[in-house]
Protein backbone atom coordinates (compact mmCIF):
# COMPACT_ATOMS: atom_id res chain seq x y z
CA UNK A 1 0.00 0.00 0.00
CA UNK A 2 1.31 3.44 -0.95
CA UNK A 3 2.40 5.63 1.94
CA UNK A 4 0.05 8.54 2.59
CA UNK A 5 1.18 11.94 1.39
CA UNK A 6 0.81 13.37 4.90
CA UNK A 7 3.05 10.67 6.39
CA UNK A 8 5.65 11.28 3.70
CA UNK A 9 5.58 14.94 4.78
CA UNK A 10 6.45 13.87 8.33
CA UNK A 11 3.09 13.59 10.11
CA UNK A 12 2.06 10.07 11.18
CA UNK A 13 -1.70 9.95 11.88
CA UNK A 14 -1.40 6.30 12.96
CA UNK A 15 1.14 7.26 15.65
CA UNK A 16 -1.24 9.94 16.89
CA UNK A 17 -4.07 7.43 17.14
CA UNK A 18 -1.76 5.05 18.99
CA UNK A 19 -0.98 7.75 21.54
CA UNK A 20 -4.71 8.36 22.12
CA UNK A 21 -5.28 4.65 22.77
CA UNK A 22 -2.26 4.44 25.07
CA UNK A 23 -3.30 7.40 27.22
CA UNK A 24 -6.99 6.52 27.64
CA UNK A 25 -6.51 4.55 30.88
CA UNK A 26 -4.27 7.29 32.32
CA UNK A 27 -6.88 9.93 31.51
CA UNK A 28 -9.80 7.91 32.83
CA UNK A 29 -8.02 7.42 36.16
CA UNK A 30 -8.28 11.17 36.81
CA UNK A 31 -12.06 11.54 36.32
CA UNK A 32 -14.00 13.08 39.20
CA UNK A 33 -17.47 14.41 39.99
CA UNK A 34 -18.48 16.95 37.37
CA UNK A 35 -16.95 15.27 34.33
CA UNK A 36 -19.49 14.75 31.56
CA UNK A 37 -18.65 12.30 28.77
CA UNK A 38 -15.34 10.72 27.88
CA UNK A 39 -12.25 11.25 25.74
CA UNK A 40 -12.52 11.88 22.01
CA UNK A 41 -15.00 14.69 21.49
CA UNK A 42 -14.23 18.07 19.95
CA UNK A 43 -14.61 19.65 23.38
CA UNK A 44 -15.11 18.54 26.96
CA UNK A 45 -18.04 19.22 29.29
CA UNK A 46 -17.81 19.85 33.03
CA UNK A 47 -20.66 20.58 35.45
CA UNK A 48 -19.55 22.76 38.44
CA UNK A 49 -22.84 22.10 40.22
CA UNK A 50 -22.10 18.37 40.22
CA UNK A 51 -18.72 19.24 41.77
CA UNK A 52 -20.52 20.72 44.78
CA UNK A 53 -20.54 24.47 44.14
CA UNK A 54 -23.58 26.65 44.77
CA UNK A 55 -22.37 30.05 43.55
CA UNK A 56 -19.12 29.27 41.73
CA UNK A 57 -16.68 31.74 40.26
CA UNK A 58 -14.46 30.08 37.67
CA UNK A 59 -10.71 30.64 37.90
CA UNK A 60 -8.35 29.70 35.06
CA UNK A 61 -4.61 29.36 34.62
CA UNK A 62 -2.18 28.36 31.88
CA UNK A 63 1.55 27.69 32.05
CA UNK A 64 4.42 25.58 30.79
CA UNK A 65 7.51 23.98 32.28
CA UNK A 66 10.19 26.16 30.70
CA UNK A 67 13.64 24.81 29.94
CA UNK A 68 13.38 22.11 32.60
CA UNK A 69 12.05 20.09 29.66
CA UNK A 70 15.52 20.27 28.11
CA UNK A 71 16.98 18.40 31.08
CA UNK A 72 14.25 15.74 30.80
CA UNK A 73 15.11 15.33 27.12
CA UNK A 74 18.88 15.29 27.66
CA UNK A 75 18.61 12.67 30.43
CA UNK A 76 15.83 10.68 28.69
CA UNK A 77 13.70 10.90 31.85
CA UNK A 78 10.16 11.86 30.91
CA UNK A 79 8.07 10.44 33.76
CA UNK A 80 7.84 13.50 36.04
CA UNK A 81 7.83 16.50 33.71
CA UNK A 82 4.05 16.15 33.36
CA UNK A 83 3.67 16.52 37.15
CA UNK A 84 5.55 19.81 36.84
CA UNK A 85 3.14 20.95 34.14
CA UNK A 86 0.08 20.33 36.30
CA UNK A 87 1.72 21.85 39.38
CA UNK A 88 2.59 25.07 37.61
CA UNK A 89 -1.07 25.56 36.73
CA UNK A 90 -2.99 24.25 39.74
CA UNK A 91 -0.78 25.94 42.34
CA UNK A 92 -1.83 29.23 40.74
CA UNK A 93 -5.49 28.32 41.30
CA UNK A 94 -5.25 27.31 44.94
CA UNK A 95 -3.71 30.66 45.90
CA UNK A 96 -6.97 32.30 44.84
CA UNK A 97 -8.98 29.88 46.94
CA UNK A 98 -10.05 27.80 43.95
CA UNK A 99 -10.24 24.03 43.69
CA UNK A 100 -8.83 22.73 40.38
CA UNK A 101 -11.64 20.97 38.50
CA UNK A 102 -10.18 19.99 35.16
CA UNK A 103 -7.00 20.16 33.12
CA UNK A 104 -6.04 20.09 29.44
CA UNK A 105 -2.57 19.61 27.99
CA UNK A 106 -0.79 20.50 24.77
CA UNK A 107 2.09 18.25 23.67
CA UNK A 108 4.03 19.33 20.58
CA UNK A 109 6.94 17.61 18.84
CA UNK A 110 8.60 17.31 15.47
CA UNK A 111 8.20 13.54 15.18
CA UNK A 112 5.83 11.70 17.45
CA UNK A 113 7.28 8.89 19.56
CA UNK A 114 4.24 7.15 21.11
CA UNK A 115 6.27 5.76 24.02
CA UNK A 116 7.68 9.13 25.05
CA UNK A 117 4.31 10.82 24.60
CA UNK A 118 2.59 8.21 26.76
CA UNK A 119 5.21 8.57 29.50
CA UNK A 120 4.85 12.36 29.55
CA UNK A 121 1.05 12.23 29.57
CA UNK A 122 1.06 9.54 32.26
CA UNK A 123 2.99 12.07 34.37
CA UNK A 124 0.34 14.68 33.62
CA UNK A 125 -2.31 12.21 34.79
CA UNK A 126 -0.35 11.60 37.99
CA UNK A 127 -0.20 15.35 38.59
CA UNK A 128 -3.95 15.58 38.06
CA UNK A 129 -4.55 12.78 40.58
CA UNK A 130 -2.38 14.61 43.11
CA UNK A 131 -4.39 17.79 42.50
CA UNK A 132 -7.78 16.05 42.45
CA UNK A 133 -8.64 17.40 39.01
CA UNK A 134 -9.75 15.61 35.87
CA UNK A 135 -7.64 15.41 32.72
CA UNK A 136 -10.52 15.87 30.29
CA UNK A 137 -8.76 16.68 27.05
CA UNK A 138 -5.71 17.92 25.24
CA UNK A 139 -3.87 18.14 21.96
CA UNK A 140 -0.97 16.13 20.56
CA UNK A 141 0.68 18.04 17.71
CA UNK A 142 3.27 16.58 15.33
CA UNK A 143 5.01 19.41 13.46
CA UNK A 144 7.97 18.40 11.30
CA UNK A 145 10.63 21.06 11.02
CA UNK A 146 9.54 22.94 14.14
CA UNK A 147 11.58 20.97 16.69
CA UNK A 148 14.97 19.26 16.75
CA UNK A 149 14.87 15.43 16.76
CA UNK A 150 13.73 14.19 20.17
CA UNK A 151 12.59 17.61 21.36
CA UNK A 152 9.07 18.42 22.53
CA UNK A 153 7.25 21.17 24.37
CA UNK A 154 4.34 21.26 26.79
CA UNK A 155 1.63 23.68 27.83
CA UNK A 156 -1.13 23.19 30.37
CA UNK A 157 -4.52 24.78 30.94
CA UNK A 158 -6.66 24.39 34.04
CA UNK A 159 -9.99 25.66 35.31
CA UNK A 160 -11.07 25.70 38.95
CA UNK A 161 -13.94 27.03 41.01
CA UNK A 162 -14.41 28.87 44.26
CA UNK A 163 -17.65 29.97 45.85
CA UNK A 164 -17.94 33.73 45.53
CA UNK A 165 -17.72 34.42 49.25
CA UNK A 166 -14.48 32.41 49.64
CA UNK A 167 -12.33 34.08 46.98
CA UNK A 168 -8.78 35.03 48.05
CA UNK A 169 -7.65 38.38 46.65
CA UNK A 170 -5.21 39.67 49.28
CA UNK A 171 -7.59 42.43 50.43
CA UNK A 172 -7.75 40.88 53.93
CA UNK A 173 -4.01 41.20 54.61
CA UNK A 174 -3.33 43.45 57.60
CA UNK A 175 -0.39 44.91 59.51
CA UNK A 176 0.90 42.33 62.00
CA UNK A 177 -0.12 39.32 59.92
CA UNK A 178 2.29 36.38 59.96
CA UNK A 179 4.00 35.04 56.84
CA UNK A 180 4.34 31.25 56.78
CA UNK A 181 6.63 29.59 54.25
CA UNK A 182 5.79 26.08 53.00
CA UNK A 183 8.82 24.13 51.84
CA UNK A 184 9.43 23.46 48.18
CA UNK A 185 10.44 20.05 46.86
CA UNK A 186 13.42 21.58 45.05
CA UNK A 187 13.80 24.03 42.19
CA UNK A 188 10.21 23.45 41.04
CA UNK A 189 10.01 24.72 37.43
CA UNK A 190 11.61 28.15 37.40
CA UNK A 191 15.08 29.51 36.79
CA UNK A 192 16.28 26.56 34.72
CA UNK A 193 18.00 28.67 32.08
CA UNK A 194 20.22 29.97 34.90
CA UNK A 195 20.55 26.53 36.50
CA UNK A 196 21.56 24.90 33.20
CA UNK A 197 24.11 27.65 32.57
CA UNK A 198 25.69 27.15 36.01
CA UNK A 199 25.86 23.39 35.50
CA UNK A 200 27.38 23.80 32.03
CA UNK A 201 30.04 26.18 33.35
CA UNK A 202 30.98 23.99 36.36
CA UNK A 203 33.72 21.47 35.70
CA UNK A 204 32.71 17.85 36.26
CA UNK A 205 28.98 18.61 36.47
CA UNK A 206 27.35 16.19 34.06
CA UNK A 207 23.71 15.23 34.48
CA UNK A 208 24.79 11.59 35.01
CA UNK A 209 27.33 12.56 37.71
CA UNK A 210 26.53 12.46 41.43
CA UNK A 211 25.05 15.77 42.55
CA UNK A 212 27.74 17.77 44.42
CA UNK A 213 25.17 18.63 47.12
CA UNK A 214 23.57 15.15 47.40
CA UNK A 215 25.58 12.15 46.23
CA UNK A 216 22.53 9.87 46.62
CA UNK A 217 21.21 11.34 43.36
CA UNK A 218 22.64 12.22 40.01
CA UNK A 219 22.63 15.89 39.11
CA UNK A 220 19.93 15.21 36.53
CA UNK A 221 17.71 13.48 39.09
CA UNK A 222 18.12 16.36 41.54
CA UNK A 223 17.21 18.91 38.88
CA UNK A 224 14.16 16.89 37.78
CA UNK A 225 12.52 16.48 41.20
CA UNK A 226 8.93 17.43 40.34
CA UNK A 227 7.24 20.59 41.53
CA UNK A 228 5.25 20.04 44.71
CA UNK A 229 1.48 20.26 44.32
CA UNK A 230 -0.06 21.98 47.35
CA UNK A 231 -3.75 21.49 46.60
CA UNK A 232 -4.50 18.56 48.92
CA UNK A 233 -2.86 20.19 51.95
CA UNK A 234 -4.19 23.73 51.43
CA UNK A 235 -7.74 23.11 50.20
CA UNK A 236 -8.98 21.59 53.51
CA UNK A 237 -7.27 24.41 55.43
CA UNK A 238 -9.18 27.05 53.48
CA UNK A 239 -12.44 25.53 54.75
CA UNK A 240 -11.30 25.66 58.39
CA UNK A 241 -9.11 28.74 58.89
CA UNK A 242 -9.20 32.43 58.05
CA UNK A 243 -6.36 32.55 55.53
CA UNK A 244 -5.72 36.12 54.36
CA UNK A 245 -3.60 35.37 51.28
CA UNK A 246 -1.50 32.77 49.50
CA UNK A 247 1.37 33.26 47.04
CA UNK A 248 2.81 30.65 44.68
CA UNK A 249 6.59 31.16 44.49
CA UNK A 250 7.33 30.74 40.80
CA UNK A 251 9.09 33.01 38.28
CA UNK A 252 10.26 36.09 40.16
CA UNK A 253 11.09 34.12 43.29
CA UNK A 254 10.24 35.35 46.76
CA UNK A 255 10.85 39.00 46.00
CA UNK A 256 8.41 39.38 43.12
CA UNK A 257 5.62 36.98 44.07
CA UNK A 258 4.68 37.72 47.68
CA UNK A 259 3.96 41.44 47.13
CA UNK A 260 1.41 40.47 44.45
CA UNK A 261 -1.04 39.54 47.23
CA UNK A 262 -0.27 42.36 49.67
CA UNK A 263 -1.95 45.82 49.58
CA UNK A 264 0.32 48.68 48.48
CA UNK A 265 0.06 50.33 51.91
CA UNK A 266 1.88 47.38 53.49
CA UNK A 267 5.22 45.62 53.05
CA UNK A 268 6.57 42.13 53.63
CA UNK A 269 9.50 41.61 56.00
CA UNK A 270 11.20 38.20 55.84
CA UNK A 271 14.08 36.88 57.92
CA UNK A 272 16.38 34.40 56.17
CA UNK A 273 17.43 32.99 59.56
CA UNK A 274 13.94 31.52 59.97
CA UNK A 275 14.35 28.76 57.39
CA UNK A 276 17.18 26.60 56.13
CA UNK A 277 18.39 27.28 52.59
CA UNK A 278 18.51 23.77 51.03
CA UNK A 279 21.91 22.43 49.89
CA UNK A 280 20.92 22.63 46.21
CA UNK A 281 20.43 26.39 46.48
CA UNK A 282 23.62 26.84 48.49
CA UNK A 283 25.52 25.00 45.74
CA UNK A 284 23.95 27.13 43.00
CA UNK A 285 24.84 30.30 44.90
CA UNK A 286 28.47 29.21 45.26
CA UNK A 287 28.95 27.63 41.82
CA UNK A 288 27.21 30.49 40.03
CA UNK A 289 28.66 33.24 42.26
CA UNK A 290 25.11 34.50 42.71
CA UNK A 291 24.17 37.51 44.74
CA UNK A 292 21.61 36.38 47.31
CA UNK A 293 19.19 39.15 46.40
CA UNK A 294 19.37 38.13 42.75
CA UNK A 295 18.82 34.48 43.72
CA UNK A 296 15.76 35.39 45.79
CA UNK A 297 14.35 37.20 42.75
CA UNK A 298 14.90 34.17 40.49
CA UNK A 299 14.52 30.99 42.58
CA UNK A 300 12.19 29.86 45.37
CA UNK A 301 15.11 29.42 47.82
CA UNK A 302 13.38 26.47 49.50
CA UNK A 303 9.93 28.09 49.91
CA UNK A 304 7.42 26.91 47.33
CA UNK A 305 4.26 28.51 48.74
CA UNK A 306 3.58 31.36 51.17
CA UNK A 307 0.54 31.71 53.43
CA UNK A 308 -0.41 34.94 55.22
CA UNK A 309 -2.74 34.86 58.22
CA UNK A 310 -3.52 36.73 61.42
CA UNK A 311 -1.14 36.07 64.32
CA UNK A 312 -3.83 34.29 66.34
CA UNK A 313 -4.52 31.93 63.41
CA UNK A 314 -0.87 31.05 62.81
CA UNK A 315 -0.59 28.02 65.12
CA UNK A 316 -3.77 26.41 63.76
CA UNK A 317 -2.74 27.00 60.14
CA UNK A 318 0.71 25.60 60.74
CA UNK A 319 -0.61 22.52 62.53
CA UNK A 320 -3.11 21.80 59.77
CA UNK A 321 -0.48 22.12 57.04
CA UNK A 322 1.97 19.90 58.92
CA UNK A 323 -0.77 17.30 59.42
CA UNK A 324 -1.17 17.41 55.62
CA UNK A 325 2.49 16.52 55.14
CA UNK A 326 3.99 19.97 54.66
CA UNK A 327 7.13 21.43 56.22
CA UNK A 328 6.27 24.92 57.47
CA UNK A 329 8.38 27.85 58.69
CA UNK A 330 7.37 31.18 60.22
CA UNK A 331 9.42 33.35 57.86
CA UNK A 332 8.18 36.89 58.42
CA UNK A 333 5.40 39.39 59.01
CA UNK A 334 3.46 42.20 57.40
CA UNK A 335 4.48 45.74 58.31
CA UNK A 336 3.45 49.28 57.31
CA UNK A 337 4.95 50.31 53.98
CA UNK A 338 6.22 53.79 54.82
CA UNK A 339 9.56 54.21 53.05
CA UNK A 340 10.25 50.48 53.02
CA UNK A 341 10.52 48.43 49.82
CA UNK A 342 7.52 46.22 49.11
CA UNK A 343 9.55 43.25 50.37
CA UNK A 344 12.83 42.92 52.20
CA UNK A 345 14.73 39.86 53.34
CA UNK A 346 16.95 40.37 56.38
CA UNK A 347 20.07 38.34 57.23
CA UNK A 348 20.58 36.69 53.84
CA UNK A 349 24.35 37.08 53.96
CA UNK A 350 24.75 35.61 57.44
CA UNK A 351 22.13 32.85 57.09
CA UNK A 352 22.85 31.73 53.53
CA UNK A 353 26.63 32.15 53.35
CA UNK A 354 28.56 29.07 52.19
CA UNK A 355 32.13 28.10 52.92
CA UNK A 356 32.80 27.50 49.20
CA UNK A 357 31.56 30.89 47.98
Amino acid sequence: MKESAYKSAGVDIDAGEEVVERIKPHVKSTFRDGVMGGLGGFGAFFDPKAAGYSDPVLVSSTDGVGTKIKIAIDTNRHDTIGIDLVAMCVNDLIVQGAEPLFFLDYFATGKLDPGTAETVIAGIAEGCRQAGCALIGGETAEMPGMYAPGDYDLAGFTVGAVDRDRMLTGDKVREGDIVLGIASSGLHSNGYSLVRKIAANTQGCEYASPAPFDTRKTLGEAFLVPTRIYVRSILPLLKKADVHALANITGGGLIENIPRVVPESLCVQLDAKNWELPPLFRWLAAAGNLEFGDMARTLNCGIGMVLICAADEMAACRAELEAGGETVFEIGRIEPRGNNPELRIDNMESAWATTTR
